[in-house]
């Protein structure tokens, strides 16, 4: 979940920026490159690139139709801990509505940075003390992740047009499986430093976006909700929370350097849970006991950067 704000974001503006520009060249199939790089106030850094090609598919002539296409993303990314593979296709069939399918594959690799372990891959294991270990070697096994999911989105303008209507909304829902090819069923494991509590399953996120798009400099305001959720079952979840949504808030800001350099900074909070324990921290955690009288708080989470220059293929 760590950069799924920056990509569907970055996807979603990008795209709006060189749509007029890749019609003016072509009625038919467009392409572009498009070059990421994320950085966060958290020792994360990733650069990635992706080629996108959208192909006309089933236009019709009224304006809810008239754009009809598939969408074809195609990305490379590598950060400090890790390297993926992307691949996201995604079908228009009307203006307000879109049918998304898509997955991910890489590796990773453990890195230690002032004296402090950052887990890109391994196997999340309580030791003999009860305490969270990680059992995992470089490039030791695939992490993977295959999805589909639906999107519903809103521009004001397209009601009332003007360059100062950009009133938008998107709402975005997917189920995904995720695994790791080391992990037994009901194991746990990391990935890009995250929790560790992924296990290999279904899982469930979904997202609201409302904002508003200028004509200037600062292109774009907007509050962006995520919601993540495990649908497998491991005994007992409940005891530690495994059943809680996990949320993101995020305050969204997307500057418009040149037609071609995008900068966009978010600002995010994130709801955490309460445990009985007072040593949770280092306690494996299926070995906590979540606090049910007040089972969550929310946190500061960090500010992200992510400047992508795009060009036409």
């Amino acid at each position: 979940m760590k950069n799924i704000a920056l990509l569907m974001l970055l996807s979603l503006f990008t795209q709006a920026l060189i749509a007029e520009e890749q019609m003016e060249l072509s009625n038919g199939v467009t392409s572009s490159g498009e070059l990421l790089l994320q950085l966060s106030s958290l020792p994360e850094v990733k650069l990635g690139y992706t080629g996108r090609f959208s192909f006309p598919f089933l236009q019709g002539e009224g304006p809810l139709t008239k754009d009809n296409n598939i969408g074809l993303a195609l990305t490379a990314e590598i950060s400090p801990i890790s390297f993926n593979g992307i691949a996201e296709a995604v079908w228009t069939p009307i203006a307000f509505f879109q049918l998304a399918a898509g997955g991910r594959i890489g590796s990773g690799w453990n890195l230690e940075l002032f004296g402090s372990e950052i887990y890109g891959i391994g196997l999340n294991r309580p030791n003999a003390e009860g305490k969270a270990e990680n059992n995992g070697q470089a490039l030791d096994g695939l992490l993977w992740k295959v999805q589909t999911g639906g999107a519903l989105q809103f521009d004001l303008a397209a009601l009332y047009p003007g360059e100062w209507n950009h009133v938008v909304a998107r709402s975005y829902h997917e189920i995904n499986y995720k695994g790791y090819t080391r992990a037994a069923a009901g194991e746990s494991w990391y990935f890009e430093n995250d929790d560790g509590e992924n296990c290999n399953g279904f899982n469930y996120y979904g997202n609201f976006l409302a904002g508003y798009q200028m004509p200037i400099f600062l292109n774009m305001v907007a509050f962006l909700t995520e919601m993540d959720l495990y649908l497998y079952d491991t005994p007992n979840r409940d005891k530690w929370g495994d059943d809680k949504i996990r949320w993101t808030f995020s305050g969204v800001f997307n500057f418009v350097i040149t037609k071609q350099i995008n900068l966009t900074l978010i600002a995010q909070c994130r709801t955490r849970k309460n445990y009985q324990e007072s040593n949770w921290q280092d306690l494996y955690y299926r070995n906590r006991t979540i606090d049910n009288s007040s089972p969550l708080h929310l946190e500061f989470y960090r500010i992200a950067a992510a400047f992508t220059y795009t060009w036409n293929l």
